[in-house]
């Protein structure tokens, strides 16, 4: 993950460098060789998902006057912070280390899960989690990612009673996750208080341009309320589809997605169907911007 890109331009480089600096350990030997198993946990892969993202971002050198807002999905809200100068990068992955490591401990002591619910609108999620925690537990929506996928959280019994519910409502799928523990819900309050702690002690600056909250789906632009934001997203659900609808109204028709993969491009497309979109994650990527940029921005 991102090794390519490191290979191919020098502050990519650089990027994953001062990243192993920060973390006191080589982040990037893991991102690039693995063992997978190790990098896939929450508490390394939050850590190098954002210095790959970080590292597209600088190679592409965009002025900001070319970006209107920034969003990022759950994690990627932090890479958004730090493309709108809200947070350094140092300071920003020195907390998503802690992020990630207050997730996985929460993810021990208050065993989780999560699932993703296709094929049923949100209301319809929203009452198979209610009628589940009925019954005892915690079973929330956590994700409303594009119309009809709805990922849900919570302990793995109630969970459980929530996706038999949701295939009984006509769910075309349901589909376990394979995570550390049941993020975006009430389950992870204690790495909400820790990070809130760690949060505290960071300079954050008014963004040069809006980022648009998980929390709220709306552009946050003071410093103290994106601290508290920032918080307060863990163990609230992920507005991705009011998110990316609040930026079609606003008039955003163009997105780049950096980093690795191409799944929020398309949560876009299914959520905004004129939105012209690319992703960003290799050097042949890369080398696509500008003929993306003059052809269509």
């Amino acid at each position: 993950m991102g090794r390519e890109l490191a290979q191919a331009f020098p502050i990519a480089a650089e990027t994953f460098q001062e990243a192993d600096e920060v973390v006191g350990h080589p982040l990037s030997a893991l991102a690039w060789e693995g063992p997978l198993e190790r990098l896939t946990e929450t508490r390394h892969a939050q850590p190098a998902l954002l210095t790959h993202s970080i590292a597209v971002l600088r190679t592409l050198g965009l002025p900001s006057d070319r970006v209107s807002f920034a969003a990022g999905h759950s994690l990627g809200e932090f890479s958004a912070h730090v493309a709108s100068g809200t947070l350094s990068f140092a300071d920003a992955l020195s907390l998503v280390q802690v992020r990630g490591e207050l997730m996985f401990q929460a993810g021990e002591s208050n065993q989780g899960t999560m699932a993703a619910v296709l094929g049923l609108d949100d209301t319809a999620v929203e009452d198979v989690c209610r009628t589940a925690g009925a019954e005892g537990g915690v079973c929330v929506s956590a994700n409303f990612n594009s119309p009809g996928q709805v990922v849900i959280s919570g302990d793995p019994e109630t969970v459980e009673r929530a996706a038999t519910a949701a295939r009984a409502a006509g769910a075309r799928r349901v589909l376990p996750l394979k995570v550390s523990g049941a993020f975006h819900s009430p389950l992870m309050s204690p790495a909400r208080e820790g990070l809130r702690r760690s949060l505290g002690a960071v300079t954050f600056s008014p963004p040069d341009f809006p980022v648009v909250s998980n929390v709220t789906a709306r552009e946050a632009r003071d410093p103290d309320e994106i601290q508290w934001l920032l918080a307060e997203q863990l163990v609230a659900p992920v507005r991705w589809r009011a998110s990316m609808e609040e930026l079609g109204r606003q008039g955003a028709t163009h997105f780049l997605e950096l980093g690795p993969g191409t799944v929020l491009a398309g949560l876009v497309r299914r959520i905004l169907s004129d939105a012209k979109v690319l992703s960003v994650g290799t050097p042949h990527d890369v080398e696509q911007v500008a003929d993306w940029l003059e052809g269509e921005g």
